[in-house]
């Protein structure tokens, strides 16, 4: 049987355990600290450089997004504009639908359909697949399967350009064109149609050697 212990001694191995736990608290503290004082940097750094890539990457897209937004085009359906030419001639340029660059102002149009001269006796009028109207420049230059016809006279053209100058209302191509009316039938190289539609040039080269006037407005 063991014997007791000396309450002195008890008290002694008491306060040697005490010291022992509040050195091992003591020392837990100290490597949590250690280990705080090495993350914490790494941990701030991490934070620093991630709130930059955002900042960075936010900028960058914003600056996309505005470039797009301006880039974009303006879309029109079944616009009609209307306008006259240097003689006070009026115009219309119709589409089944059309595209407005904002960079340059112009146009893309899409089933294009215009018609000059509309408060004359005569009216041209020229569809096409699509096309380009150039307000501030004055033309529009329509393509592919154009087709012009002029009311008055019955006399067609089928081409697969047309440049019209809305200052002048002259029509003219360079890319071939085969002409069909009362006067019969043709094929020429490049055309030209004044005094809407009223004067047409014919000019040919190599197989399609052409040249002449149809007075339309005297056939």
């Amino acid at each position: 049987m063991d014997e007791p212990l000396d309450p002195r001694e008890e008290r002694r191995r008491a306060d040697e355990a005490r010291v022992a736990q509040a050195g091992e608290r003591w020392r837990a503290r100290s490597r949590r600290v250690r280990l705080y004082r090495r993350l914490l940097p790494i941990l701030i750094l991490a934070l620093a450089g991630a709130t930059l890539t955002w900042t960075v990457f936010r900028t960058v897209m914003s600056d996309v997004e505005r470039r797009a937004s301006q880039t974009q085009g303006i879309e029109l359906e079944k616009p009609m504009f209307h306008g006259q030419d240097d003689q006070g001639r009026s115009f219309t340029v119709g589409a089944q639908g059309a595209v407005r660059d904002p960079a340059t102002g112009q146009f893309r149009l899409i089933g294009p359909a215009l018609k000059l001269n509309l408060g004359g006796a005569k009216v041209t009028e020229i569809t096409a697949d699509g096309g380009q109207y150039d307000p501030d420049g004055r033309n529009v230059v329509i393509g592919p399967n154009v087709r012009i016809s002029d009311g008055g006279s019955g006399f067609t053209l089928t081409t697969p350009e047309a440049v019209v100058d809305t200052r002048t209302g002259v029509v003219t191509g360079s890319k071939g064109v085969q002409a069909s009316g009362p006067l019969g039938s043709l094929t020429a190289s490049s055309y030209a149609i004044y005094d809407q539609g009223e004067r047409v040039e014919f000019k040919g080269s190599g197989d399609t050697k052409i040249r002449g006037v149809f007075n339309v407005a005297g056939s």
